[in-house]
């Protein structure tokens, strides 16, 4: 009881004051918060341009064709069928301009991703240092509620997709960071002793050795970091992200179970598509 008393009457850690001094801080570096909004909005604008160029039957067309062709060995002929009927059923409830803006968010914050988190997972594979440092960040931003992110997101960057697309890519890059890392340790020390007899470089057995027999681990955090890129859309949603979740999280405003399940179905109809493409990817470079 005596022990309860005493830290009651410790003062508070002002906590949320530092924190919010610090955005306050930064939210001075305007011009170089703006390069990034214009520089992430440009890869976005990229993405949702070709989807909107591209007619609705030749997105459909090529969507089946690639997964045909990552596939092309097994012969899946049932998921080739769910993604006909989805997309179409998708186009039917009119939902197709927002899956593009899902699609377009979701790629493009898994893009960033992986142009940051497989040269992080190098380096900690590389340097023993850089892992105790980077492993409690990315511990961190796992079990960060995802909501939280939407606070900085938004003072930095405004309202939009770039403030969720960063939000999206902040939840979304450890699996990528950590998978390129164990993909990295678990080359066998034989291969590595054979690339050194040979007189390889730092450079040659990454590239040559390391990577690609790290693909696979490689590919599984690019299909975790997409699946959580998309897992944030209805998030997103709040601070400005147009797309499925825009129609869910609207459903859910005024209460309208229809309208939220069907855009709901959409998403998982997408969800499905995404993983199972990744998922094929990553057994044909398997097989390779």
């Amino acid at each position: 009881m005596n022990s309860l008393l005493l830290l009651g009457s410790i003062p508070k850690l002002p906590l949320a004051n530092w924190i919010d001094g610090f955005v306050d801080w930064l939210v001075q570096f305007t011009g170089f918060f703006n390069a990034v909004t214009n520089f992430i909005g440009s890869i976005n604008n990229a993405f949702q341009w070709v989807f909107d160029a591209l007619p609705i039957w030749l997105f459909i067309v090529l969507i089946l064709a690639l997964t045909y062709y990552v596939n092309r060995d097994k012969q899946n002929w049932g998921l080739l069928i769910f993604e006909f009927l989805g997309l179409l059923l998708i186009w039917n409830l009119h939902y197709w301009r927002d899956m593009t803006q899902t699609l377009t968010l979701v790629l493009t914050s898994s893009l960033i991703a992986l142009v940051i988190g497989i040269p992080l997972g190098i380096l900690m594979a590389k340097s023993h240092i850089a892992e105790i440092i980077l492993k409690p960040i990315l511990d961190f931003m796992q079990t960060m509620p995802a909501f939280v992110y939407l606070i900085p997101a938004v003072a930095l960057f405004g309202i939009g997709m770039v403030p969720g697309i960063v939000a999206s890519v902040i939840f979304a890059m450890p699996p990528t960071v950590r998978m390129t890392n164990m993909g990295i340790r678990e080359v066998p020390d034989e291969l590595i002793e054979a690339a050194d007899s040979f007189g390889s470089t730092e450079w040659q057995k990454l590239f040559k050795v390391e990577l690609p027999i790290a693909k696979t681990s490689l590919m599984a955090g690019v299909n975790q970091s997409m699946m959580l890129s998309l897992s944030m859309v209805v998030i997103a949603s709040m601070i400005g992200a147009m797309g499925l979740g825009t129609e869910v999280y609207f459903a859910v405003g005024r209460n309208d179970a229809g309208n939220g399940f069907a855009a709901g179905l959409a998403i998982v109809i997408l969800a499905i598509i995404l993983d199972r493409l990744t998922q094929s990817l990553t057994r044909t470079r398997r097989k390779n």
